[in-house]
């Protein structure tokens, strides 16, 4: 955990009906203070959409060699590399290469985030899928958000329905293939 970090609990309950993932968990997240609070909240949400066994939080903005999220196999490689926001087409290189399977999920404008990959090597870029959700949705997660949290989510047909301590929200998942 970086120094001056803010830690956040999540007490979860998922259930991603699209992937046949129910789950009761509760998420430890550290904070960076640099870190903004719609990042932090896409981080969570690319952390439980994306939830399986050997998932895990890396230091976040504060990692320079590994995505915000990522999935181990039982023998310790990577399987996944999950980034979250704008990450740079060498990053998205570096993480499709190592670990097969990559994706990103943003809080920000979508088109703008692929528009800045236009042109750059990314291995297997057809295969990198971004994710996205509706205008205003994550800010709103954020806004709820507490040092301790309730959060439910539940996500049927790619739209998610989110409660955090109260506040329900609904967003579609847009998935877009980055080349």
């Amino acid at each position: 955990m970086a120094a001056g970090a803010t830690m956040l609990t999540f007490d979860v309950e998922l259930a991603d009906v699209d992937r046949g993932v129910y789950e009761t968990l509760t998420l430890r997240v550290a904070r960076h203070p640099s870190e903004t609070d719609a990042f932090m909240m896409t981080r969570v949400l690319a952390y439980l959409l994306e939830y399986e066994e050997g998932i895990e939080f890396s230091e976040g903005v504060a990692a320079t060699d590994e995505p915000a999220v990522l999935i181990r196999d039982l023998t310790g490689a990577v399987t996944a590399w999950i980034e979250v926001g704008a990450p740079d087409a060498a990053r998205l290189h570096y993480g499709s290469k190592l670990a097969g399977r990559a994706a990103v999920y943003t809080h920000r404008d979508p088109v703008k985030v692929a528009a800045q990959w236009s042109g750059k090597k990314i291995h297997n870029a057809e295969a990198v899928v971004l994710h996205s959700f509706e205008p205003g949705f994550i800010d709103a997660a954020a806004a709820a958000v507490e040092r301790r949290n309730a959060l439910t989510l539940s996500v049927t047909e790619r739209r998610a329905y989110l409660e955090v301590n109260g506040t329900s929200l609904t967003s579609e998942i847009r998935d877009a293939p980055i080349a």
